[in-house]
């Protein structure tokens, strides 16, 4: 198992360099396929006479297309070692990230940036995180402002035995095969440290069944789990996080905050994250 295809979902308003440089990391490491895909939900109009199809101002699609060209030749200069790229662009009339869900089918991993200024992926009209996550039934890897590139040296996985969680390591195993070291932390209660140890030697069974070598601990907890596991991140040194998302509603991540979100705003290093 390998990711054959990469989706690079990129902003339209402002450079990607940090994306690029993990886009082409992750390609060039798996011989990756990759899209480069720009999406915005146009403002819209309805024909004057009468009732009508709506349709995009078109100022919204002059601007749209020579912000387009400007991506794309960002896209194909930074992907100069990848030999397999497809360019697709497109200003929608629904929500933008229904569009990108539906690209995803071409896809094994959607890669894409994070926005620490308002939890969303893009800006005006382009797409949220949230509704990506939940619509793609694909992983996505999640790239934070300033990244230069993913080496997969060393990887924490956030074990919760839970679904998401499940399918998170599922869909992270090709990096965790390709990685130097991974360790698994989950965590709980002091109650329940034992339950959990005994939790953690099935996955590290199941990993060391498919060639990954783990090491597994449970954690008791100090505080806010997210940043338990931030800080966990910070301190094993890792280039990438692999968790499950949203184990909650969206309504109440979004509302009140959740391990999820706070997870990719804390985290320092690339997340993959799985619904």
């Amino acid at each position: 198992m390998a990711f054959s295809t990469l989706l690079a979902c990129m902003r339209i308003d402002r450079p990607n360099a940090d994306l690029l440089s993990v886009v082409s990391d992750t390609a060039e490491r798996f011989g990756s396929f990759v899209i480069g895909l720009v999406a915005k939900q146009a403002s819209a109009r309805v024909h004057s006479r009468g009732a009508g199809p709506f349709e995009p101002q078109e100022h919204d699609v002059r601007a749209f297309i020579e912000r387009a060209s400007a991506a794309e030749t960002e896209f194909r200069g930074s992907m100069s070692k990848v030999g397999k790229l497809e360019w697709r662009p497109q200003l929608t009339l629904g929500p933008a990230s229904e569009h990108i869900a539906n690209e995803a089918r071409s896809a094994d991993l959607v890669v894409a940036p994070i926005d620490d200024q308002d939890w969303s992926f893009f800006p005006s009209g382009q797409t949220h995180l949230g509704d990506l996550l939940l619509r793609l039934g694909r992983p996505v890897l999640a790239v934070p402002s300033g990244a230069s590139g993913l080496e997969l040296n060393k990887v924490l996985v956030c074990w919760k035995d839970s679904r998401e969680a499940r399918r998170a390591v599922a869909d992270a195993l090709p990096m965790l095969q390709a990685s130097k070291r991974v360790d698994v932390v989950e965590i709980v209660e002091a109650e329940g440290v034992d339950a959990s140890r005994r939790r953690l030697d099935s996955v590290g069974d199941w990993l060391a069944r498919n060639g990954v070598e783990s090491h597994c601990s449970a954690e008791v907890s100090t505080g806010p789990e997210a940043r338990q596991l931030a800080a966990t991140a910070r301190d094993l040194k890792a280039d990438l996080i692999v968790a499950g998302a949203f184990g909650h509603s969206r309504l109440r991540e979004w509302a009140f905050g959740g391990v999820t979100k706070d997870l990719l705003l804390q985290a320092e290093c690339c997340v993959l994250a799985s619904h």
